[in-house]
């Protein structure tokens, strides 16, 4: 009966390992989410400024045209 107290602390000891190997998977995990995510937010950065140029252009073809009509007019 004397061993068995010693036995329960092992036990306990090793789930508290395996718990801790079970966490750094998980970490490991997470970083690789996080890694991917960075790439895709930097991609869908690169994506909107690509669109947001070519809006601007397009609005400025506009504005010639408008403009061009509008002294036409005149």
């Amino acid at each position: 009966m004397a061993d068995r107290p010693t036995d329960i602390t092992l036990d306990i000891l090793m789930k508290i390992q395996d718990g801790i190997v079970d966490l750094r998977e998980r970490l490991e995990r997470v970083e690789d989410v996080v890694r991917k995510n960075r790439r895709d937010s930097a991609g869908m950065m690169v994506m909107m400024r690509a669109t947001s140029g070519f809006f601007d252009e397009r609005v400025g073809d506009f504005e010639a045209r408008v403009t061009a009509l509008e002294t036409k007019k005149s």
